[in-house]
Order: structure tokens, then sequence, then C-alpha cells
């Protein structure tokens, strides 16, 4: 008799693979190469700063308005000044009536003599009688500028006219408006250096006493009260600052 076949054992399952993650390896930080980092410093160096002590949109200067003049009117005119009547519309739109003082304005001269000391110059000085003032006053040489003069020519005149002396050195201190609510003189302080002893030739209604005085002593008159006049104050006391800041230089 024929064997009978033996039944086939099924086939054992095979088991899956399971792939496992490899790890993922950790990536360095690139470094930036020399040529690169001097780059990446001049891009930063170009990139604007906004400056610290910005100044606020509020207390920025504006374009300044003109006044409108609607009439002019001559009311008083000497042979040193004239005095003008105004009616006008002033910056802002406030209309007005200004009376006011026109004249061609003046130079003042602070003569220094530096040939005894430059630390402590002597400087020239008038004294008159003022009837404005209904007193002598201590004074720097000043004087008005005629018609069309160039304001340098005129120190220089007044300086040999009043004092006698001249100057082969000459610069400008300053410009200043002694009265302006109502007085439209300018003033032009000059100093001039390099004196030379002269003749003066003073007009008829001038009398003049010329001194000498030594800056520091000057400086002693203002304190106690005995120069009054605003030129000379101005003039004395800019030049003691400006020659007091050279020397800390």
């Amino acid at each position: 008799m024929p064997r009978k076949a033996k039944a086939a054992k099924p086939a054992a399952a095979k088991k899956p693979k399971i792939a496992k993650p490899k790890a993922a390896k950790a990536t360095k930080p690139k470094v930036a190469k020399a040529g690169e980092q001097k780059k990446a410093r001049v891009e930063k160096s170009k990139k604007v700063k906004s400056p610290k002590n910005k100044v606020p949109v509020a207390a920025q200067p504006t374009v300044e308005e003109a006044e409108q003049l609607l009439n002019s009117e001559v009311v008083f005119e000497g042979p040193l000044f004239r005095v003008l009547r105004d009616t006008l519309i002033e910056p802002g739109g406030r209309q007005g009536v200004r009376d006011i003082i026109r004249h061609n304005g003046s130079v003042v001269i602070l003569a220094v003599d530096h040939t005894k000391s430059k630390k402590d110059p002597w400087i020239v000085v008038e004294r008159q009688y003022r009837h404005a003032a209904h007193q002598f006053l201590w004074e720097l040489p000043a004087g008005k500028l005629d018609a069309g003069e160039e304001p340098l020519a005129g120190a220089k005149r007044e300086l040999q006219e009043e004092t006698g002396y001249q100057a082969g050195k000459w610069s400008q201190l300053v410009e200043y408006y002694p009265s302006p609510g109502f007085l439209g003189e300018s003033m032009k302080i000059f100093v001039a250096e390099g004196l030379v002893a002269g003749d003066a030739h003073p007009e008829e209604d001038e009398q003049i006493e010329i001194r000498l005085v030594k800056l520091s002593d000057a400086l002693k008159m203002i304190a106690k009260g005995a120069i009054l006049d605003g030129k000379t104050l101005t003039g004395l006391l800019l030049y003691a600052s400006h020659l007091g800041r050279k020397r800390k230089k």
C-alpha cells in the first residue's frame, strides 16, 4: 500500500526587520573665516548710529518768518541818527507800532599793548563826560560809522583820531546790539595790537582823557562798579575770557 504523505509543516513566519534610526550627528557651528569676520565688522561699522544727544523735534529751529512793514514815517532826523515810526505785522501775526532809532552802526576798539606783559597786557581807555548818563565814564575808544564806511576802516580812523595810536594787527572780537528793543545800532568790537603812538585829533566837542591800564586792573574796576559803559564791559570781559582759554591750551 502506498505510504501516506506527511502533512507539510507550515513555514514559520519571519519576523519583520525593524530598521533602527541612526543617531543624528551633532552639527558643529561653522566658524567664520578671518576674512569673513573682518567683512562683518566693516558692515557693522557702516550702520548709522543714532546720536546720543539727539535734539527733540520741538527744539529744532524753524524757518523764521519775515515781518511785513506797512508804513514807515521819519519823526526825527539829526546828525547822528533818525527816529522812525514803523507800523508793521511782526512774525507771528501781531500788528503793532514801533518807534525805532536808526543808526549807521558803530565801531569799538580794544587797543592792546603786549610789550610789557603778554599775560597782563595794557589796555587803552578813555574817560569823558556823558550827558545822557550825567557822569564821567571810563570807556574803550569808539565812534559811529559814516554812511557806507567799512567797519575796519572806521575802527582805524577812530583809534587814530581819538587816541593817536595806530595798530599793525586787527581782528574782530564780536558784533552785538546794545539795546535792540528800540535801537537799531549794531556795534563791532575790534582788537588792535602792535600799537604805535602818535598825535590824537579828537573832534571839537570831544574832551577825552587817555589812560593805559593793565587788564587785571580794568577787571578790578569792573568788579568795583567803576566801569559802567556797556561796550567797554562787553569788550573787556570777552577779551579776558578768550585770553584765559588760550593760556589753558
